[in-house]
């Protein structure tokens, strides 16, 4: 077990030359992590938000600063097939953890596919044949083959590929990830994944980033509401 995570803090850095009136400089979540920086707890830290909140944007740019590819996958990965990413990795410092893991690794959405290409000219004896995988398979085999050691890890979104019950086991591999002395760092729109106990929680919006619990998760509260009753929210978008 080590002493601190590999990621002990995140801020701006001195030579940044991403200007406020530009993009994602303009996203209050990312404003705010530029202008008070970011301090990253041991275990699990989940961004929680709606679409265009900026908690995708800060999970990239830091697992790119990091050292990770933007695309996905671990620190050796340098697979690229259409550059995307925002500037905002260039911007930031991270402070590391001393004689914590330089490893890691960034499971993102949308981009794996891309990954399991980069994979087949690069397969290693563990790895199975992802691209011959439904999209949650392929998911819970990543899981298998790569959370299993301390490290930091980057997820953007990944319940967008796991049914109710694989979302439990993804609890379970982070739940591992912790107690091997490794970090996460996770966006999501889940109230399953965000419920994992220990976790800490930041809800991001127009107020940029705030601490919270999962009882006071906008995302949680509309969530029970919409159960309970769903046609209350219905009505408003489906014709009678």
């Amino acid at each position: 077990m080590f002493d601190q995570p590999p990621v002990v803090r995140v801020d701006r850095h001195p030579e940044a030359t991403l200007p406020s009136g530009e993009w994602p400089a303009t996203v209050p979540a990312v404003a705010q992590l530029l202008e008070e920086g970011l301090t990253l707890d041991n275990g699990v830290t989940f961004l929680v938000g709606e679409n265009g909140s900026g908690k995708s944007t800060i999970v990239e740019a830091v697992a790119v600063a990091f050292g990770l590819s933007p695309e996905g996958g671990s620190t050796q990965a340098r697979h690229s097939t259409r550059p995307s990413e925002s500037p905002l990795a260039g911007a930031l410092r991270l402070q590391r953890g001393l004689g914590s893991p330089r490893w890691g690794f960034f499971l993102r959405a949308e981009t794996m596919h891309g990954w399991y290409t980069f994979l087949e000219d690069h397969a290693g004896p563990r790895d199975p044949r992802f691209h011959e995988m439904s999209h949650g398979e392929s998911f819970l085999a990543v899981l298998r083959t790569r959370f299993d050691s301390a490290g930091f890890y980057c997820l953007d979104e990944p319940e967008a590929a796991l049914s109710f019950s694989a979302t439990l086991g993804l609890i379970g591999a982070l739940d591992d990830v912790v107690r091997a002395g490794g970090q996460v760092l996770c966006a999501t729109h889940s109230p399953v994944l965000a419920a994992m106990p220990g976790a800490t929680i930041l809800e991001v919006g127009d107020w940029g980033l705030r601490r919270t619990t999962w009882d006071e998760l906008e995302l949680v509260q509309h969530w029970k509401a919409y159960l309970e009753t769903p046609g209350r929210y219905l009505r408003h978008v489906v014709e009678p």
